[in-house]
């Protein structure tokens, strides 16, 4: 999918009701307006210089023969009413296709949240949360703006400027060719500076990409920041990206608004010989002095108009480079969207997973997986160990269904996880991870992630995760908010909060990668110990470094480099003491 003015001019004939009642008010707007600035000038031939003509003629008509100051207020009052209709119609106007330009960009958003839910975890990290964010603030902004102002404005501007071209024919039409010939010149002119613009809008919204990026990444780590005693550091980072967005601006800002006025400044001085042309013609020829009022009105009427043109062309070429910038979103690689042919995950409450010659990548570069043959039996309890960076969490999240073999199979009871679907695989298979992600939300929620959960559920699952009589000693209980990522708990209790959440999902099988890192000896065993009916019967998968953690698996697989070294039982890897420690240590700490 990708959106052109093409694209977005279908999705306004699905609004084809509310576009032609839009048009036909622009119309009425215009007729109405158009004879307005030429009721008072009628009034200094017919009335000051005392030459009757058509509109005293009328009123005498209707309302009898009038002195002056009649005509002067009746006349005063009927270009009053006009101009408030005008208002009142072009403000309805508006408001359609406001609301047309609304509803559009929002299925442009919903489109491109429905792609980001789709594209796959690797492609989303690459392009980053601080790019896709700016993308729907602000080009989506810049889109919208050019379709529910611009383009109303348009429509009313063209019309107008068509009325008040028909007007001037029948004042003078050698007057009237002059600045209808000037005017295309103009627009032109502007286009052209209008394309040269755009260049520095799109310079302008890069810079607010990067700043808002390195924005986000520095306030989602700023307790790490902070830690590392880094904040001058990063915030000067933040100063020199947040320098590129006012160097860019006012690059910008001053170079549109130089555009703008030279493109109104060859309209003005147009207007300006225009005005002497129509003195004169007043001087020597037959146009009388009213009428060169009126051409003089008509000529600021046209004015708006013509500025209206001007601002729109900077305007498309702004929303042009928008729909570009939105464009990449759709671009984005998705996952693989497979087919539920087969449920292996119905009407049993564990699997047995499989790995056939596994290998994967990030970006078709390095391999971080090779040739991976592992076999994980129902109800068992499996320990991948291994130094970091051997791949173990990469392992895992292939398993769960984040990240996609390069090459070989990922099977569940035997049936291939491309015949069962990412979203039923995710379902059944939960990860809990040693750095647990929380919304800034309550601990409720962030135990239920909104669904309904009964409160006896939940302590219990608080319980079995030895988190109960902590919770219920806090003030709101499971209603505390726990702040940005859980900052309120300590590390161990958010992998306990995370491990509880786990408990609630009811997975069939669970992946605990170094989810207890963070947790005394005596606290994991406790935990593992009230775990045993939750994950009895269960498959069971313990990425560790810790040796009391690791011996409760009924088999082991040690990874090196992305590779298979070592597999066997407890025991038996036990007697190759130099091989397997080597895996397995970490941070002088070792559990025996």
């Amino acid at each position: 999918m990708h959106y052109t003015f093409k694209k977005i001019l279908k999705e306004v004939l699905n609004y084809k009701k509310k576009f032609i009642i839009a048009n036909i008010i622009a119309i009425i707007a215009v007729i109405v307006s158009t004879p307005a600035p030429l009721l008072m000038p009628l009034l200094v031939d017919e009335v000051l210089l005392k030459k009757p003509g058509f509109l005293t003629e009328n009123i005498d008509k209707i309302l009898g023969v009038q002195e002056a100051y009649g005509y002067i207020l009746i006349v005063l009052i009927l270009t009053l009413f006009l101009r408030s209709l005008f208002f009142v119609l072009t403000v309805l106007h508006d408001y359609i296709f406001s609301v047309i330009s609304k509803n559009i960009t929002y299925k442009i958003r919903k489109d491109m949240l429905s792609q980001i839910s789709k594209i796959s975890l690797n492609e989303y990290e690459s392009f980053g949360s601080g790019k896709i964010s700016s993308l729907f603030l602000i080009d989506v902004a810049t889109v919208e703006t050019f379709l529910g102002m611009s383009i109303s404005k348009l429509i009313v501007s063209i019309l107008t400027i068509i009325g008040v071209a028909i007007v001037l024919l029948l004042i003078n039409w050698k007057l009237a060719l002059f600045i209808l010939i000037v005017n295309p010149f103009v627009v032109i002119l502007s286009k052209k500076f209008a394309r040269k613009v755009s260049f520095y809008k799109k310079n302008e919204n890069k810079a607010y990409e990067s700043f808002t990026e390195a924005l986000g990444e520095t306030l989602d780590l700023f307790w790490q920041i902070r830690a590392s005693n880094q904040e001058n550091n990063f915030i000067k980072k933040l100063f020199v990206e947040s320098e590129n967005i006012k160097k860019t601006g006012i690059a910008f800002s001053y170079k549109s608004d130089a555009a703008l006025r030279f493109s109104f400044l060859l309209f003005l001085s147009g207007f300006e010989i225009f005005r002497a042309g129509a003195i004169f013609t007043v001087a020597y020829g037959h146009l009388s002095i009213g009428m060169m009022l009126a051409t003089f009105s008509y000529l600021w009427v046209m004015m708006g108009p013509v500025q209206e043109i001007l601002n729109i062309q900077y305007s498309y070429h702004n929303a042009k480079k928008a729909l570009e910038r939105i464009n990449k979103i759709f671009e984005m690689q998705k996952e693989p969207l497979f087919e539920h042919i087969k449920n292996p995950f119905k009407d049993t409450n564990t699997n047995m997973i499989t790995l056939k010659n596994l290998s994967f990548s990030y970006n078709n570069k390095t391999e971080v997986l090779k040739n991976i043959n592992m076999k994980i039996f129902k109800g068992k309890k499996v320990a991948i160990v291994g130094a970091s960076g051997s791949g173990k969490t990469t392992l895992a999240q292939i398993i769960v269904g984040f990240y996609h073999a390069k090459q070989g199979d990922l099977f569940v009871d035997d049936i291939n996880v491309k015949n069962i679907g990412l979203d039923v695989l995710r379902e059944h298979i939960y990860l809990v991870l040693q750095n647990p992600l929380l919304f800034n939300e309550t601990i409720k929620f962030n135990l239920t992630m909104g669904k309904e959960i009964s409160e006896d559920e939940i302590f219990k699952a608080l319980k079995t995760a030895q988190l109960e009589e902590i919770i219920k000693n806090l003030k709101n209980g499971i209603n505390t908010e726990v702040g940005k990522n859980g900052i309120k708990l300590s590390g161990g209790q958010r992998q306990r909060i995370s491990i509880a959440r786990m408990i609630l999902a009811k997975p069939n099988i669970v992946i605990f990668d170094e989810s207890t890192s963070a947790l005394d000896i005596q606290t994991e065993e406790n935990l593992f110990e009230a775990l045993k009916d939750t994950l009895k019967e269960k498959t069971t998968i313990i990425i560790a470094h810790r040796l009391s953690t690791i011996k409760q698996a009924d088999f082991v697989y040690m990874l090196e480099n992305g590779k298979i070294v070592e597999e066997g039982t407890f025991e038996n890897l036990i007697e190759k003491e130099g091989i397997f420690l080597k895996h397995i240590k970490t941070k002088g700490e070792l559990n025996k």
